[in-house]
């Protein structure tokens, strides 16, 4: 599979750090912290791989892969699917441990729970077979193997600490005593000797995960004293608020398949409605409540001929095969926090919660479930908005963001264009996703290859080449240091090469190719090397996991070396071309309008704007000059509405600047009672961009006008530049013509 580049970056760093804490003593501590969405698992997949696969580590490693409930279940089965074709690692339960102990590149999954129940879980009792885990740890250990220990999801733990202990996650690592530990969770416990993050952020880059998850949207919320108020919540919706709360869901359901529809898209939005995890009275009531709801209300049942309702509580499973699919039937499931741990529907975009759940703290377990995209190869979120959010609906008043959910990654504010909008279709552009310059992605192990063939790299290599020899000089004397000078000596005594010493000159070698542009970056060399195991794999039928020496041997070979530096010399070159062409470009969308649907977290607040093109308009206050210009919009006659732009995506506006490579978000987008738009961006003019950001605006304004647009602006300044009291003028000539703090060539901005 393709790994995103943050995907690659992480592994590439806990690769590094696992090395070096390996390297340094026993007992060690690596904490791995990745957000719901990201792949954590198939990240620590493909870092396992190329862990074992790596040379450098001289030690022979065996595994432990640890989870709460029946996550190492799942977190097993993935892994067994990622190394079905490499056979990398072998997975394992403890009833399939062959001669009783841990084998190399082997790894032993469990539930971490099991250590804690001495003396009556069958992992960890005594048996007369010594059969048992720490009989297994000791004939480990006896095969002079390091063993790693992987907790995974952590957290779930924290909340059931033995008073003796800090966490469960301290006493696994008690009973076991492993060489190193990694902690992988969104929300780590463990204090690391390193620490490998994966932001938020990133992730979103990427389109895996939802831009937001967006909370009772339609009602009245507001964020006072850290907690949340939602008119969801209030007195007077008491009345069947459960029925108000499913109502909303579904009705965002619609309004989802609508736009999915759209976008030719095979994706049936899930309704996820969640059940407080007690068990009791009041909880049986509400799901017998709840079910009754659907089913008299909106024709969703779990019966023959209906099966849009799915269940999934304890010893109740009814229309639950298949419902991760995206284009399953089922509509709405019911389901218990507690069952649904470590649970994947990418499809899953809507929550209903009651406030009978008993707990006003979102955490991420809460929201993870429908964090996920559900076409995550795309790479890139939908042209229709409100397909890359995510919505719940709850009448739990008093909310509490929980820290573990990143920071306004929850917007509870929410924004909607005004309903007498008329669209402009203005020609707006946003960055293409590319790899550094400097770094080499798969695209080069594709070139490498198709030049490879070109060259005829197969016919002129020589297959039957002798073992490597490394000659050192011994006993050379000069009797005259000036005939040194200019002169090459030969080594006359052959030393036998070791495999450490054939990846250091395998090593070597690629690094050498690759400089200067893509040397010293660890992941080019490990690209390159990957370009030359594919060839043999595919041309010469050798894979490298067999036959790695064999394959080094004829790469370095001397009649052989110099066509490989060929090859790889030739697709440097075709490969920098490419990217510097797909650097230049960025993706145009020719009917850019104002979005429909915005959201906002805890940072925002409300203010009264009547010509704002979003209502409410809500605003961060961060600059004065802003906020100045934007009561300047919002008291004139002549606006019809304006809009505050954003910088990001195809969300918002932006045109082509410095060479038509980069986006310039413009701030404002003005639509005024005569027809005019307005371009406008109160921009510093002491900022180095100014020159390149105001041309890329004129000749923008000039191009689309020759098209039949009404368009004006530019960059927009006050002649009082400490307190905005002068006039708003704007800039309309050539760059050249620009002198600092000097307005006699700008243009009366006449409101």
């Amino acid at each position: 599979m393709q790994l995103k580049t943050y995907q690659e970056d992480a592994i590439d760093d806990l690769l590094d750090k696992a090395k070096k804490l390996l390297n340094i003593a026993d007992g060690k501590k690596l904490v791995f912290k990745a957000p719901t969405g990201s792949g954590k698992t198939i990240m620590m997949a493909e870092f396992l791989k190329q862990l074992v696969d790596d040379k450098e580590i001289k030690q022979s490693l065996s595994f432990i892969w640890t989870a709460p409930k029946k996550l190492h279940i799942q977190s097993k089965e993935k892994l067994d699917n990622y190394y079905e074709k490499s056979r990398a690692l072998e997975c394992s339960y403890f009833e399939d441990l062959s001669d009783r102990k841990i084998d190399e590149n082997e790894i032993l999954f469990f539930n971490w729970s099991s250590v804690n129940k001495k003396g009556t879980n069958t992992i960890v009792k005594e048996n007369e077979q010594e059969f048992y885990l720490s009989k297994v740890l000791e004939r480990t250990r006896e095969e002079s193997r390091k063993i790693i220990l992987i907790i995974d999801e952590v957290h779930y733990s924290a909340g059931q600490m033995d008073k003796k202990e800090k966490s469960a996650a301290l006493q696994l690592r008690k009973d076991i005593e492993p060489s190193l530990t990694i902690e992988v969770s969104a929300t780590p416990i463990l204090a690391g000797d390193y620490e490998v993050s994966v932001q938020t952020e990133e992730v979103k880059k990427e389109a895996m995960i939802k831009k937001s998850l967006i909370l009772n949207p339609n009602f009245v919320n507001v964020f006072k004293e850290g907690k949340i108020k939602t008119e969801l919540g209030e007195k007077k919706l008491e009345k069947d608020s459960e029925e108000t709360v499913i109502k909303e869901a579904l009705n965002k359901r619609k309004e989802l398949i609508k736009s999915y529809q759209k976008e030719g898209a095979e994706v049936n939005p899930l309704v996820l409605i969640q059940l407080p995890d007690r068990k009791g009275q009041r909880e049986d009531e509400l799901k017998d409540k709840v079910i009754k709801i659907l089913k008299d209300k909106f024709n969703i049942s779990t019966e023959k001929g209906n099966n849009k309702l799915a269940i999934w509580l304890s010893g109740e499973h009814v229309n639950k095969e298949d419902v991760e699919r995206n284009d399953s039937g089922v509509e709405v499931l019911l389901f218990k926090q507690a069952i649904a741990l470590g649970w994947d529907c990418p499809r899953a975009q809507v929550m209903a919660l009651f406030r009978e759940w008993h707990s006003p703290i979102f955490s991420i377990q809460t929201v993870g479930r429908i964090m996920r995209m559900p076409e995550p190869d795309r790479g890139k979120y939908y042209n229709e908005e409100i397909l890359n959010y995510a919505y719940i609906y709850t009448n739990i008043n008093d909310i509490v963001i929980d820290k573990d959910v990143a920071l306004g990654y929850v917007s509870f504010l929410t924004s909607r264009r005004q309903t007498d909008y008329k669209d402009i279709n203005l020609l707006s552009c946003y960055s293409k996703r590319h790899r550094e310059k400097t770094r080499l992605s798969p695209l080069f192990i594709e070139m490498f290859l198709s030049i490879a063939k070109e060259h005829g790299l197969k016919g002129k290599l020589d297959i039957k080449v002798k073992k490597i020899d490394i000659k050192i000089i011994s006993d050379y004397r000069a009797t005259d240091i000036d005939i040194l000078a200019g002169a090459k000596i030969f080594g006359d005594k052959a030393i036998t090469v070791s495999s450490f010493d054939l990846q250091k000159l395998f090593d070597y070698f690629v690094r050498n190719s690759l400089q200067p542009q893509f040397y010293p970056e660890d992941r080019s060399v490990n690209r390159a090397k990957e370009a030359i195991y594919k060839f043999f794999e595919k041309e010469l039928k050798m894979d490298y996991s067999e036959k790695w020496e064999e394959i080094v041997q004829i790469t370095l070979d001397e009649k052989n070396l110099q066509h490989f530096v060929n090859v790889l010399d030739k697709t440097k070159i075709e490969y920098q071309n490419e990217i510097v062409k797909k650097e230049s470009e960025l993706s145009l969308l020719d009917n850019w309008n104002v979005p429909e649907i915005l959201s906002f977290g805890s940072d925002y607040i409300e203010e009264d704007k009547k010509r704002a093109a979003m209502k409410p308009f809500y605003s961060d206050r961060r600059w004065k000059s802003e906020k100045t210009f934007i009561d300047f919009l919002d008291n004139s006659e002549k606006v019809e509405w304006w809009f505050k732009n954003g910088d990001r995506d195809a969300t918002f506006f932006a045109i082509p600047y410095d060479n038509n490579k980069t986006p310039f978000y413009v701030d404002f987008i003005v639509k005024f009672k005569d027809g005019k738009i307005g371009l406008l961006d109160p921009h510093s003019t002491h900022l180095a961009d100014f020159g390149l950001k105001s041309d890329g605006l004129q000749k923008y304004i000039k191009g689309e006008n020759k098209k039949g647009k009404n368009l004006f602006g530019g960059i927009v300044a006050n002649t009082d530049q400490v307190n905005y009291n002068g006039r708003w003028v704007y800039f309309t000539e050539n760059s050249k013509e620009f002198k600092k703090d000097k307005f006699k060539n700008w243009t009366d901005l006449e409101l």
